[in-house]
């Protein structure tokens, strides 16, 4: 049985996280500004800001894994890269692995690239949260060889506005993108963490970035 704590975990993304962590029979803590709409049996919720130092001290004190699925929406909009900075010092000194839902921009649209963000101009609104996803990135990069990391990049199409389709199956890929026969690129938040908790059971991805999708 693992500790795994989970910042954000009411979101999309990690409130998935903590419902497949919690079936594995982890020990599971979601943080996060709200109480979930539906509760988790044996999961223990802690409500409060992140941006408190305290609190953020306190989300990775006793964890072996810290996974952080944060939107960067709302208050949080322009807080989560000095909050970051010191979430990987934290990790780092309390030697938790330390889990980051990253973006797909950064994601290259074939072996010799482009990047996906070259490919087309980004609408103005969503800019910041997909220049968040490279920030996050090069701050693990740049992170002392004793903090374990890993970062996941989703498909381009993740998110709870889209219609959803759980397979219980996931592809992974490192830096390329990947697509269906039609092209798509899509995964559903319960099989993005599928992904999540696998690397957790079983590490594959060491300091380096994954990619999912179906």
């Amino acid at each position: 049985m693992t500790r795994i704590h989970v910042l954000g975990g009411t979101g999309y993304a990690g409130e998935a996280v903590v419902r497949e962590a919690a079936r594995r029979g982890h020990d599971v803590t979601s943080y996060s500004r709200t109480a979930p709409e539906s509760p988790v049996d044996g999961v223990t919720y802690v409500h409060g800001s992140l941006l408190d130092p305290m609190f953020l001290a306190s989300s990775v004190e006793g964890a072996d894994v810290v996974f952080e699925a944060l939107s960067p929406r709302g208050d949080m909009a322009g807080q989560v890269e000095g909050l970051f900075d010191q979430l990987v010092k934290l990790a780092d000194d309390a030697g938790a692995r330390l889990g980051v839902l990253g973006g797909a921009s950064s994601l290259l649209d074939s072996e010799v690239g482009p990047r996906l963000i070259d490919l087309h101009e980004p609408p103005a609104e969503v800019l910041p949260e997909i220049m968040l996803g490279f920030t996050k990135l090069d701050v693990l990069r740049a992170a002392p060889e004793s903090l374990d990391w890993f970062y996941l990049s989703p498909a381009q199409d993740f998110g709870a506005w889209l219609p959803q389709r759980v397979t219980g199956s996931y592809r992974t890929s490192d830096d390329v993108v990947l697509r269906d026969d039609e092209g798509a690129s899509y995964i559903a938040a319960p099989d993005l963490a599928l992904a999540v908790l696998d690397e957790v059971e079983q590490p594959a991805h060491h300091r380096s970035r994954f990619h999912v999708a179906l």
